[in-house]
């Protein structure tokens, strides 16, 4: 299909800068059978069934924004770096900028300002360069000395919509993490479950609403725009995820008892389609998967999808057209722009009931 298709005008003002507060006071627009309806996060139980399960994604955002300098040559530029995939113990995958300030060879020593880790600095060398700003680096350190390093240096990689308007601070070490956070490994936070409290949480349960964990560890994907004319010419990042056997036994049983599988957030819902038989058996899942769904796609697993706004003409707005329908979220979108809805990361939420084939 035409990337063009999914286009739409938003005001910049729309974009949200910080997360509600309490999380499930942030609205939600509900869609179904292309009805709107405006309503608050903690109004998710009423919308759900005895018998329905959730499924959240238990990733955990590491403090995968890295700055320090080009070292070893006569100049040494201020080098930022994003870390986007583990590839062994001591080297990551990373986008970095300027890109064109590095070469394999280069070493890079992270700290800002002089800060160094408990260890001692931490370097890196670039082993190899991409063509679209991504790079290998190889780090002085192997293992949890490496995480800890990481850990010590780093900060959250927010979003470059909500970065480039502020500079991210220690609220964001809180704000830009899940309820669910558990296993560490994603460079974007899987922003539905930024709307759950505990509270939520008891009233599902109260509800009769299952909730299960999966993990999917969100990749450079959700940063990267659709670039190319035609959907098809899009390639997706992989990203590592994980269904274990009782989650997707447990799934199974309900379903099969009438019960409806609800995905928080397109990360649960891309690896429970990526492990759904044709017939919607979900099975254990340890694998990447770089599954691309535009609209003409057949939803296995998933009934229902709760998300947030997202981008202009990305693969999240994709998504979203072929759960809905591509008409249906243009007119949803448009209805949450004129109430003044909240966009993207630290925005507000929909709930989408799939629509009829």
């Amino acid at each position: 299909m035409r990337t063009d298709l999914f286009d739409f005008d938003l005001p910049p003002e729309r974009i949200a800068l910080r997360p509600a507060s309490p999380r499930d006071s942030a609205k939600m627009l509900v869609v179904e059978n292309g009805t709107l309806r405006d309503q608050t996060v903690a109004d998710l139980p009423q919308w759900l069934r005895p018998g329905d399960q959730l499924v959240v994604n238990d990733t955990k955002v590491i403090a995968a924004q890295l700055k320090g300098r080009r070292i070893g040559r006569e100049t040494e530029p201020k080098i930022e770096a994003t870390l986007i995939k583990r590839l062994d113990g001591s080297r990551w995958q990373a986008l970095v900028k300027p890109a064109k300030k590095l070469a394999p060879g280069d070493r890079i020593r992270f700290g800002n300002e002089g800060k160094v880790c408990l260890l001692g600095h931490l370097d890196a060398e670039v082993e190899a360069k991409g063509t679209e700003g991504e790079v290998t680096l190889s780090f002085s350190f192997h293992g949890p000395a490496l995480d800890q390093a990481i850990a010590d240096l780093g900060s959250p990689p927010l979003p470059p919509y909500i970065a480039s308007k502020r500079t991210p601070d220690d609220q964001d070490l809180a704000d830009y993490q899940t309820m669910f956070a558990a296993n560490e490994g994603a460079v974007a936070a899987p922003t539905a479950g930024l709307h759950f409290t505990p509270a939520l949480e008891q009233a599902l349960h109260a509800r009769g609403v299952g909730i299960h964990r999966v993990t999917l560890h969100v990749g450079a994907g959700t940063f990267l725009p659709v670039k190319v004319d035609d959907t098809e010419a899009h390639k997706m990042h992989a990203e590592w995820g994980t269904i274990s056997a009782a989650t997707a036994e447990r799934l199974n049983a309900a379903r099969k008892n009438g019960g409806r599988i609800v995905a928080v957030g397109t990360t649960s819902l891309r690896l429970l389609e990526s492990a759904a038989r044709e017939d919607g058996t979900i099975q254990p899942f340890a694998a990447e998967t770089s599954i691309f769904i535009t609209p003409g796609y057949r939803f296995r697993a998933v009934d229902i999808l709760m998300t947030n706004f997202h981008l202009p003409k990305s693969t999240l707005f994709m998504l979203v057209s072929a759960f809905s329908g591509l008409e249906t979220m243009k007119q949803a979108y448009a209805h949450a722009i004129a109430q003044r809805y909240r966009f993207y990361s630290y925005g507000d939420a929909c709930l989408l009931f799939r629509a009829a084939l």
